[in-house]
């Protein structure tokens, strides 16, 4: 059987004498590419990444006794995003048991809104989220201060504190908002906020 030479090209001298030129010319054009490449390349935080949403809400939390930092957007034009909410209430979890229940997004929309008018993105650090019925018996037997029905039963209050500011600071613009309950805990260097009724201690 013969093979079809019908479709070979043939290379001529003139072709060979300017096949270099050809190849260095798309050298040129790829390392062009790849300089321009590298100059978009810039290193952001890496929460740059993370793009927020069109009219979009984020927040920056770390718990103090596990470690765990999250930073993460939780709201969108659309409305919450349950899987960041999925993030936020394993991170505000009780951390004694372990237990991880629904925090109230109007709780986390407080949060975001006292990051508001500190500005920039501050991380918040968390003392207490969710407590447990039997985490918050056993308090109430080791130190005073802790409510019966604490709004922390419900997803609906967390203790917290801002390295960069002074917690008096974080009281006030907390009070200030009046979004709910504030407690002042000066001695331990935190404040309490709920979605309670509007009230200080």
């Amino acid at each position: 059987m013969k093979k079809n030479h019908n479709h070979s090209k043939s290379i001529k001298n003139s072709d060979i004498l300017l096949m270099p030129e050809i190849s260095l010319s798309r050298r040129r054009f790829i390392k062009a590419g790849l300089i321009s490449l590298c100059g978009l390349w810039i290193p952001f935080p890496a929460r740059s990444f993370a793009a927020t949403p069109p009219n979009g809400r984020c927040i920056r939390l770390y718990n103090t006794h596990t470690d765990e930092h999250l930073d993460i957007c939780y709201r969108a034009k659309g409305g919450y995003l349950s899987e960041a909410f999925s993030s936020i209430n394993y991170i505000l979890r009780d951390h004694r048991t372990g237990e991880v229940k629904p925090i109230e997004p109007r709780l986390v929309d407080f949060l975001h809104t006292i990051g508001c008018r500190i500005g920039g993105t501050p991380c918040f650090h968390i003392i207490s989220g969710y407590r447990s019925p039997l985490t918050n018996a056993r308090l109430r037997k080791k130190c005073g201060g802790v409510a019966k029905k604490s709004r922390h039963m419900l997803g609906q209050a967390v203790d917290i504190r801002l390295p960069d500011v002074q917690t008096a600071e974080l009281r006030d613009i907390a009070c200030h908002l009046r979004r709910g309950g504030v407690g002042y805990y000066a001695k331990s260097d935190f404040i309490h906020i709920d979605i309670g009724p509007v009230r200080t201690w």
